[in-house]
């Protein structure tokens, strides 16, 4: 009973720490016999800013439901992305969902977030403090968050590396630090 109690405590935890960002709010009209019908379709991020991140629409006939909707389906399609001391990726990456393509790159400390609109907000809540973006094609925001999430979730930490090719973080770090070191010189000779 009173582990029910504390698993249910921690659950209420881990959802007050969640921050929502409202990205988008399309009023959508629907012509009928009677004339207009309104209706409104929001589009929202939840992130917990320590690399949990899910998005979700909603829609409905009053824009504070239609955010309601928004945010829980984005609570349950929430996913995990891996961070580089917890304020950058790891590498860079690029992803692309229909015509919306978009460039994500990583940046030292103190760079800040530099990136548009959707995007900033994914950043937001997502808890990246450092990274540099760049959206070509599509500006429509459904299409610029999908390609967002699929650049978040292709990202790679040393240590999902190492396990996939059965060998310790250390080793892979310490390669990319010796063939460094290998090119510079080589360029010096």
């Amino acid at each position: 009973m009173a582990q029910s109690l504390e698993r249910h405590n921690n659950k209420a935890e881990k959802k007050e720490e969640l921050v929502e960002k409202l990205v988008f709010v399309n009023r959508v009209a629907k012509t009928v016999k009677g004339g207009r019908t309104m209706s409104f379709a929001a589009l929202v991020v939840v992130g917990d800013q320590k690399g949990r991140i899910g998005f979700g629409s909603g829609k409905a006939a009053e824009v504070p439901e239609a955010i309601v909707k928004a945010t829980n389906e984005a609570k349950k399609n929430m996913v995990r992305v891996p961070l580089r001391e917890g304020r950058t990726l790891h590498h860079d990456i690029a992803g692309r969902f229909g015509a919306g393509k978009v460039v994500l790159r990583t940046a030292p400390a103190g760079t800040g977030v530099i990136a548009g609109g959707p995007m900033r907000a994914v950043f937001e809540v997502l808890g990246v403090q450092d990274v540099v973006a760049k959206s070509l094609g599509s500006n429509n925001p459904y299409n610029m968050i999908k390609a967002t999430m699929v650049a978040l979730k292709a990202i790679n930490s040393p240590r999902m590396i190492a396990a996939k090719r059965g060998k310790k973080v250390g080793d892979i770090v310490s390669r990319r630090e010796n063939t460094s070191s290998v090119k510079t010189d080589k360029e010096e000779a």
